[in-house]
């Protein structure tokens, strides 16, 4: 593997050697002996939307290896006034051992692993949000023992968290019910991915179908970046989409929940929910600082 741009694609194997290796640096981090596999090298993080998780947790991480991780708002970048972004990929790729490209549009992306010649991980794009997934399958597995077989249940837009967790959860052996609005169902070609799981996956309209018997419930924001015009109409049409004490009643009793924050209490998730599981919830925040560990050491030090 030379990228991470996407979860579709991945095979079981490749993403649970990632939650493997992710395990393997929080034990050492925990132990204080934080390995320098990165020792020599230098990341590009080049960012054209805000962030907090993935730029600190990413910026930490490659220092704990050793390596250093250079930020690039988008903004700042000659991209901004004209420049191809095959000219940019190029250029970056003979300062940087690898890139970190947070963006909009998954073609960006693509171009920039096409033309760089080093590896490029996908730091979210509004397709797809790969690392924020692997963290939430590595949360999940240290609090329920496994992945296969679990019943999982997503609420809210069928935008880049639903399109990665679709290809995530059932890659590993999860049943997932997807619950979205009309009109903000996933994309159409990881829909016909998960048609090859058949009954593994459910896609509906009614949000406590997504909640029934769920082991664990994911959720995200209703607004994305770059989606402020569309507020007011979206939080119309996703009324009723709450994770609230009722809707997680429906759930398994010990039902985690996992949002990727920032979390909007009292839209996409009730507050008294979220705090009931906050430890769920950062212990999830925290692992994306290993699990970009992780990403790094299998793409640049072959672990």
């Amino acid at each position: 593997m030379k990228h991470l741009l996407k979860l579709g694609g991945l095979t079981p194997q490749e993403i649970l050697h990632f939650l493997d290796v992710a395990d393997e640096y929080k034990r050492l981090h925990r132990a204080g002996q934080d390995p320098k596999d990165l020792q020599g090298r230098a990341v590009a993080l080049v960012f054209a939307k805000h962030s907090t998780r993935t730029r600190a947790s990413l910026e930490v991480g490659i220092y704990q290896m050793g390596g250093l991780g250079t930020y690039l708002s988008a903004h700042d970048l000659q991209t901004a006034r004209g420049e191809p972004i095959q000219d940019t990929a190029r250029v970056l790729g003979r300062y940087y051992d690898a890139i970190v490209c947070r963006t909009y549009k998954q073609t960006d992306l693509d171009a920039l692993a096409q033309y760089s010649g080093v590896p490029v991980i996908s730091g979210m794009t509004d397709y797809a949000h790969p690392l924020q997934v692997l963290t939430d399958l590595m949360t999940v597995r240290e609090y329920k023992g496994r992945l296969a077989g679990l019943q999982a249940g997503f609420i809210g837009d069928g935008y880049n968290m639903a399109n990665s967790l679709i290809a995530g959860c059932l890659a590993v052996g999860m049943r997932l019910t997807v619950a979205c609005p009309r009109g903000y169902r996933p994309a159409a070609d990881v829909l016909r991915l998960a048609q090859g799981y058949g009954a593994a996956f459910r896609l509906v309209t009614d949000p406590d179908e997504a909640a029934r018997d769920a082991d664990v419930l994911f959720t995200d924001v209703w607004v994305s970046m770059g989606m402020e015009r569309e507020a007011e109409r979206r939080r119309r049409d996703f009324t009723g989409y709450t994770v609230d004490a009722a809707r997680l009643a429906l759930a398994k009793p010990d039902c985690m929940v996992q949002h990727p924050l920032p979390a909007h209490r009292g839209e996409e998730i009730a507050p008294d929910v979220l705090e009931q599981h906050a430890a769920e919830i950062f212990d999830e925040a925290e692992n994306r600082l290993h699990i970009g560990k992780a990403v790094l050491a299998v793409l640049l030090a072959g672990k």
